[in-house]
């Protein structure tokens, strides 16, 4: 009887394990289901970091598509829904965050890191061409001239 017991709560215990959240909203129409599902894809997930609300099982996203789907509820706009969403989270909800004083080295920052690495390269190579240049040019004088072919004719001589 207790075995049967144990197994019995273990197996309920279990089976609240195995089931996962979905959400189920029902909407006026079809085109308000499209603009919750868009809404909710362009929006970022601010726990996970680079998953969108719509597909993250993180509890504050969970949270945040029933606030969105209360705001649909309410009457609310796509962009007063973005609005409450980037007060509350700031510009990291946002997949493209708009351009401005706090967002340019991330808007920026990339092209100028390839901008400064295409001109280090360009410096580098430019450095070595006049090195290899100033060598080839740099000649040797009649002095140094005469003292090679001696030192090569008595190494011939020794040889001989």
């Amino acid at each position: 009887m207790k075995k049967l017991l144990c197994g019995l709560l273990l197996g309920l215990s279990l089976s609240g394990v195995a089931l996962a959240a979905i959400d189920t909203y029902e909407f006026k129409d079809e085109g308000e289901r499209q603009r919750f599902r868009q809404l909710t894809e362009e929006l970022r997930c601010p726990k996970c970091q680079n998953q969108n609300i719509a597909d993250s099982n993180a509890p504050i996203a969970m949270d945040l598509r029933r606030e969105i789907y209360r705001m649909f509820a309410e009457g609310k706009s796509n962009a007063q829904i973005v609005e409450f969403l980037v007060d509350r989270y700031g510009d990291f909800v946002l997949y493209n965050p708009p351009l401005s004083s706090k967002t340019l080295l991330l808007w920026y920052g990339p092209a100028g890191l390839l901008g400064l690495g295409v001109l280090t390269l360009g410096v580098i190579v430019w450095r070595r061409r006049r090195g290899a240049a100033s060598a080839a040019t740099t000649g040797l004088s009649a002095e140094e001239r005469e003292r090679l072919a001696q030192l090569l004719d008595n190494q011939l001589l020794d040889k001989k």
